[in-house]
């Protein structure tokens, strides 16, 4: 089981509502808006995917993470890089 999968459906309706500021997005080009709104527009898509992105690591480090290093071993080892490579293509973006 993932560290997100209690939250599941609360996921899901973030996603269908980004999904839909999306096509709304889609929408606003083939109606020639105003540039400055698709960017305003483009910009809360981009928030709402951050803070999906923040609860889904926070989720891992909780879960995954944590068990892995209660464990031990190699797989800790694996874990902690796996978070460390995630929060690194985080900060890129």
């Amino acid at each position: 089981m993932h560290g997100y999968t209690q939250d599941k459906d609360n996921y899901l309706k973030r996603l269908a509502r980004i999904e839909g500021q999306v096509r709304g997005l889609a929408r606003m080009i083939e109606e020639d808006k105003y540039c400055i709104d698709i960017l305003t527009q483009v910009s809360a898509v981009t928030k709402g995917l951050q803070a999906v992105s923040l609860r889904l690591l926070d989720e891992h480090l909780k879960h995954c993470v944590a068990e892995a290093l209660a464990e031990g071993g190699q797989n800790a080892d694996e874990k902690v890089k796996e978070a460390s490579d995630a929060i690194a293509r985080l900060v890129k973006s």
